[in-house]
């Protein structure tokens, strides 16, 4: 029996390359912890799976710059409709769980800081909350006042795990600007470690056995790589027409390869997934 795929976001946070001898970006990247049971021990984006609360009726309110309609239009192939708006909240609440980045505006449009130790505090003690299970999303974001600009989220890649797996994921990809006046702190528990890679530098350590990655990090990355600055890859993602990439898994020459919707096959990039009968 083929596992229904669970809906997830991802985000990819960009900042300009901290160099003044190269103008490029650098992208977010987390390490999953060793114990998950999906791709364990390797680089990803923060982001996770759709919670009910990231598409009730009463998020809404608390979201700017594209509504419910919007959404669908965007994500006309989401497994229901009502949910397609989820996809930029659980973005967004996800990076904030992950990795303590807030991607919000106060009321009067100013973006949210956490930067005095009064505000580290204060959303560290939201962050262990949510992630304890003892506060909604929703309830913070009443609690500051704050709104989602959903519009600061860019819909870049759709990919949807290989349907031999136990544990499958259909996964939309966004790419944004990280906030300013922000410090990254992985979780601790799903992440254990991150880094800030130009992209074109986190390909080469994939390919030197230095980091590891399945298939939707890498060809994220190599797409990114083309960018120089964070205004450039935002600027193509409002334009960008997003095909959904179902990978399948073949055995050839006696090795399991992954091999991409348009033929193309990963030979030297072994699937990676967590396979039901390998440890």
């Amino acid at each position: 029996m083929v596992a229904i795929p669970t809906d997830a976001a991802t985000v990819m946070l960009l900042r300009p390359y901290q160099n003044a001898t190269a103008t490029d970006v650098e992208v977010l990247m987390v390490l999953r912890n060793r114990r998950s049971r999906f791709v364990p021990g390797y680089h990803v984006y923060p982001g996770g799976i759709l919670d009910a609360e990231d598409y009730e009726s009463r998020i809404e309110r608390f979201c700017r710059g594209i509504d419910r309609a919007r959404a669908s239009e965007i994500l006309p192939d989401m497994s229901r409709p009502e949910k397609a708006l989820g996809a930029w909240v659980a973005g967004i609440r996800e990076s904030f769980e992950e990795v303590g980045m807030l991607i919000a505006l106060r009321r009067d449009g100013s973006p949210v800081t956490i930067r005095t130790e009064a505000e580290r505090a204060r959303f560290c003690g939201y962050r262990r909350a949510l992630n304890g299970g003892e506060m909604k999303f929703h309830e913070m974001l009443e609690r500051e006042d704050l709104v989602l600009p959903l519009d600061r989220l860019h819909y870049f890649s759709h990919w949807i795990t290989p349907e031999p797996l136990p544990l499958r994921y259909d996964v939309r990809f966004f790419v944004a600007e990280a906030p300013a006046d922000q410090a990254v702190a992985h979780d601790g528990v799903e992440l254990t470690e991150h880094l800030w890679l130009r992209p074109s530098v986190a390909l080469e350590e994939y390919e030197k056995g230095r980091i590891g990655m399945v298939l939707p990090q890498i060809m994220t990355l190599v797409d990114l790589s083309r960018f120089r600055t964070v205004e450039e890859a935002l600027a193509e993602a409002e334009n960008r027409k997003v095909p959904a990439n179902l990978t399948k898994i073949r055995r050839i020459g006696g090795a399991d390869v992954e091999v991409m919707p348009d033929g193309t096959v990963f030979d030297r990039r072994p699937p990676v997934y967590s396979w039901p009968d390998k440890k």
